[in-house]
This record gives structure tokens, C-alpha cells and sequence, in this order.
């Protein structure tokens, strides 16, 4: 039996999603361990798309086999009861045998959150990248829309990226203003490692009229993610959601 489930976190505490060697702590580690002791085996969990260190999620996707008979209610709070409180299941649907949560994606979506404030807040320091400057977000919105469509994105590609190809294709890429907050929303068919956080890096140095607005243009052009701005605090960004055509 295949059991996919819906998984938040928040992720200032963890060293991102991905288990490792050592004992430093992840998303990972504590999915499997709240789940093999609810299946009495161990088990081993996929995901639609790895987050760094600090990055949040509101719905990531896993899958795991298990040939544990359990109600999806069994999964769903009996993972929970074994959980810590930064992470938690929020739906259990049994799928198919050739579901799987990363392969099977058909685009994801994630959200950059920014604080724009000359005042820093503590109630949102966890949660949104502090910019203190001004920025002209007209600016930034029309440098966002050069990056929709079919592009290589190869600028905005993380040096320890493992993608095969640096070509994807976003669907959209807007940016919304709230009082003292910018949300940036962004969906793709797939992305790069680092590629939101390196966008928002770049869009950040238009709005604050250090580069002009063809500068994006060209930056993408160049395939040099040496010419492109900073990669974007870690805070700020949440996993939104993964699409499939099955769930």
C-alpha cells in the first residue's frame, strides 16, 4: 500500500527537509520516525521538492509503502501525536502504486515573503525577509514578468544544483503589495536549487534602483548566475504546493 500525506512545517529549527548523516536535525527524520512508530516498521518517506535550511512549508507532499493496515485517520493523528510541534500531517489519501510525490509532479508553487518596513518587526522575523530600503515595486513587477514562460534559468542556478536541465517553465511570477509586506508568488513546472530565493535576490537589487529593469533581461540571457543579485534569506520562502494529476 502506497500512503501519501500533506506535511507543514516551519523551518527556522531544522536543517532543511532532506535526512543526513549526522545528527543535525530535519523534516525528514522526524516524518520517518512519527510514522514507523504509528506502521511498528521503519519507514522511509518521498517528497515533491527538498527545502533548505530556514525554509518553511504549507503543504509539502510525501509518500511511503507500508503493508501496515491502518484508518488514513490512524496516519493522520497518530502521526501527529508523535510529532513535535514545528511540524505537522494535515491530510492522509491512499494512492496509487505508481504515484510517487516527487516524479509525479506536474508544477509547484512557492510563496516569498518580505517585510518592507523601515522598522524592523519581531513578530515577523521568522517568518519575512526585513527590507528597510525603498524599493519601486512597479520596478520589480515588470522585471518579474520578463522571467515567465520557458527560459533557461541557468542565472538563478544554486551551485550544488543536481537538476539535469536549467530549462523551466514558469507560469507566473507576481508580486503583491500589502501595507508593509510584498508577497511574491511563483509557479513553475519545476525549479532550481536555489532558484527563488537567487529571483528575489536579483528583483530586490531592481527595486532598490541599483540595476534597471532590462537588467533582468540580460542577466538571463548571460546563463551566469554570477551576474545575477544575492540569494534571498532563507525565511521568507514557503512551499506552497505541489500538483499532480492524481490528488
Amino acid at each position: 500500500m502506497k500512503v501519501a500525506l500533506g506535511v507543514e512545517y516551519f523551518g527556522k529549527n531544522f536543517h532543511g527537509w532532506q535526512i543526513q548523516k549526522s545528527v543535525l536535525r530535519t523534516v525528514q527524520s522526524e516524518v520517518e520516525l512519527a510514522l514507523s512508530q504509528v506502521a511498528n516498521h521503519q519507514v522511509r518517506v518521498f517528497c515533491s521538492g527538498r527545502t533548505d535550511s530556514g525554509v518553511h512549508a504549507v503543504e509539502q507532499v510525501i509518500h511511503f509503502e507500508t503493508n501496515t493496515n491502518r484508518t488514513d485517520r490512524a496516519w493522520l493523528f497518530g502521526g501527529n501525536v508523535n510529532l513535535p510541534k514545528d511540524v505537522n500531517f494535515k491530510w492522509v489519501k491512499v494512492v496509487s502504486d505508481d504515484f510517487h510525490a516527487r516524479f509525479s509532479t506536474v508544477a509547484r508553487s512557492y510563496k516569498y515573503k518580505i517585510h518592507h518596513n523601515p522598522v524592523r518587526s519581531s513578530l515577523k522575523a521568522d517568518y519575512f525577509l526585513w527590507e528597510p530600503r525603498p524599493l519601486n515595486v512597479d520596478d520589480m513587477k515588470e522585471a518579474a514578468a520578463l522571467l515567465v514562460g520557458e527560459h533557461d534559468f541557468s542565472c538563478f542556478r544554486g551551485s550544488l544544483c543536481q537538476a539535469k536541465s536549467p530549462i523551466k517553465t514558469v507560469e507566473y511570477l507576481e508580486i503583491d503589495s500589502f501595507e508593509d509586506e510584498l508577497i511574491l508568488n511563483i509557479k513553475a513546472n519545476a525549479f532550481l536549487h536555489h532558484m527563488v530565493r537567487n529571483i528575489v535576490g536579483t528583483l530586490l537589487k531592481i527595486g532598490r534602483g541599483e540595476k534597471d529593469v532590462e537588467w533582468m533581461s540580460f542577466i538571463l540571457a548571460s546563463k551566469d548566475r554570477k551576474k545575477a543579485g544575492p540569494t534571498a534569506e532563507p525565511q521568507g520562502l514557503y512551499f506552497m504546493q505541489a500538483f499532480y494529476e492524481e490528488i
